[in-house]
C-alpha cells in the first residue's frame, strides 16, 4: 500500500515545483528535492497502484506504479524501469516539462515496452 504524504509535504511539493516552473536551473536544497522527490512518488504510486512500471529517482526513491491495463508484474522488478534525477521528476510532476521533451533531451531512461508515463504527468497534486 502507498505511503498517504502529509498537508505539509505536499505543500513543499508545491512549494519545489513553483519554484523549478520558475527557474528550472534553481539550485535547491538536497533535503528539499529529496523531500519532494519522495512525496511526488508516492503520490504517484497512490494514484497509479500496481506493479507495471517501476519508477527510479534515485538516490531518493523507487516506487512501483500499474500504468494503463498492462497487468500485473509479481515478483522482483518489473520488466518496465524508468529511471530519472529528482529534479526532472519534479520538473515533470509540476508540468514544466513533457515526458517528450524529458526523453528528448536523455533526462528520463526507459527500458521496457511499457514504460512511456507520458500519461501519468504531469500530476495534479503537485500543481494548485
Amino acid at each position: 500500500m502507498a505511503r498517504t504524504p502529509t498537508a505539509a509535504e505536499v505543500a513543499d511539493l508545491r512549494s519545489v515545483v513553483a519554484a523549478l516552473a520558475a527557474d528550472p536551473g534553481a539550485e535547491l536544497p538536497r533535503p528539499r528535492l529529496a523531500g519532494a522527490a519522495r512525496t511526488a512518488c508516492a503520490l504517484l504510486a497512490a494514484r497509479h497502484p500496481g506493479g507495471t512500471v517501476e519508477l527510479r529517482v534515485p538516490p531518493f526513491a523507487a516506487v512501483q506504479l500499474g500504468v494503463g491495463e498492462r497487468g500485473r508484474h509479481t515478483r522482483g522488478t518489473p520488466p518496465n524501469v524508468v529511471q530519472t534525477d529528482p529534479v526532472t521528476l519534479l520538473r515533470l510532476a509540476g508540468g514544466s516539462l513533457t515526458w517528450q521533451e524529458a526523453r528528448a533531451a536523455h533526462a528520463v531512461r526507459a527500458s521496457g515496452i511499457h514504460s512511456d508515463l507520458a500519461e501519468v504527468f504531469p500530476l495534479p497534486d503537485a500543481t494548485a
